[in-house]
């Protein structure tokens, strides 16, 4: 007989929920996916009736299901938002044009505003153009820096917030990567449900504690339309170590994904240990902790011919970044080895069952 739904007790189930191993039925899943998105925005108090919100949008998996979500949950407990999808065009040929025809579709599937804005026309570059320069190896600085900046830029011209998809995994993989990079600042910002608090645009994440592969299985059973390419230039991503440990950890304990989440909340810095101030960019005004902000000094090393000075490692910072990777690999590799032995154990450890015979 099909096992009953542990949410409703009346139904079937037809899946077994990822973040708490309850089996479910869609019904239930969908509620309880929604309502725990609904307690993270009402917890952290994200918005504010009248705020304009700008949904960061890719076309992806993270961001259509959230475009969706938001704008129910706006409807269901009459948040009073404002709601319009803002999408950044990176100039990918086969990537980033086929994603934007998924947004472009989103638009008028959930009737919602959409602004477009491009690499080419804020920096004059595309990202296809970068990769020319400079090759396959720091590409995703490049992007990830402009990216972060041409949504603020872009946000400004009208909202008051901006959200993007980012969830739990994405947030215990950043815990992981500044760990790895012994990067105190960023550690302590990173698992804030809302960054620029106090400033003119705030950036909110209302998939904070909301597993991947439940937003996968949402999408799937509501049967959303999303892209779901991988972007061209990603496999040489740093944050792809990061990832494979999580998954291993997962795969071992699936809460492992919000112990890391909470484990960065609690961390706290000395009070003698001197932090970057947050100021602005003396060239572009955008926040920075320097004279020029990131996106300025790649940019100038772009137009001048020599982008590698803006992102060129000394040799012992090299000796650190290889040191960083072997590091998350032996992690990896002494987690699976301690499974092994656990499950060896367990296996000598059970008893075994002997039959006599009698003549």
């Amino acid at each position: 007989a099909r096992k009953k739904c542990e949410g409703c007790g009346e139904r079937g189930a037809c899946m077994k929920r990822p973040k708490t191993g309850e089996a479910m039925c869609k019904e239930c899943f969908y509620l309880a996916f929604e309502t725990e998105v609904h307690e993270t925005i009402t917890a952290g108090k994200l918005f504010t009736r009248g705020d304009r919100v700008a949904i960061g949008a890719s076309g992806g998996k993270d961001s259509t299901v959230l475009a969706y979500v938001l704008k129910l949950l706006n409807d269901r407990y009459d948040y009073g938002l404002n709601l319009f999808l803002l999408s950044v065009d990176e100039g990918i040929t086969g990537y980033r044009d086929d994603s934007l025809e998924t947004v472009k579709r989103n638009q008028i599937q959930y009737d919602l505003p959409l602004t477009i804005i491009s690499y080419k026309e804020l920096y004059g570059w595309t990202m296809d153009e970068i990769v020319k320069e400079i090759g396959m190896k720091n590409n995703c600085t490049f992007c990830g820096v402009f990216r972060r900046q041409a949504l603020d830029r872009a946000a400004k011209m009208g909202a008051t917030k901006v959200v993007t998809g980012h969830n739990a995994d994405d947030i215990a993989e950043t815990v992981l990567m500044n760990i790895l990079r012994g990067d105190i600042a960023r550690l302590k910002r990173c698992t804030a449900i809302t960054t620029g608090e106090g400033s003119d645009l705030p950036r909110c994440k209302p998939f904070k504690y909301t597993y991947e592969k439940e937003i996968v299985m949402y999408a799937y059973f509501k049967d959303l339309d999303y892209f779901s390419t991988e972007c061209t230039y990603s496999p040489n991503a740093y944050r792809g170590y990061a990832r494979v440990f999580l998954k291993d950890l997962e795969l071992i304990n699936p809460t492992a994904i919000i112990d890391i989440i909470h484990s960065g909340e609690a961390l706290h810095v000395r009070e003698e240990v001197s932090m970057p101030v947050q100021g602005q960019c003396k060239r572009c005004g955008y926040i920075s902790s320097a004279d020029l902000c990131k996106a300025c000094v790649l940019l100038e090393g772009l137009n001048k011919g020599r982008p590698k000075l803006a992102i060129g490692k000394k040799v012992h910072e090299v000796e650190i970044l290889c040191l960083h990777v072997n590091m998350c690999q032996w992690m990896i590799e002494t987690y699976l080895c301690v499974i092994l032995l656990f499950q060896s154990k367990l296996l000598e450890e059970k008893p075994t069952t002997t039959t006599t015979t009698t003549t």
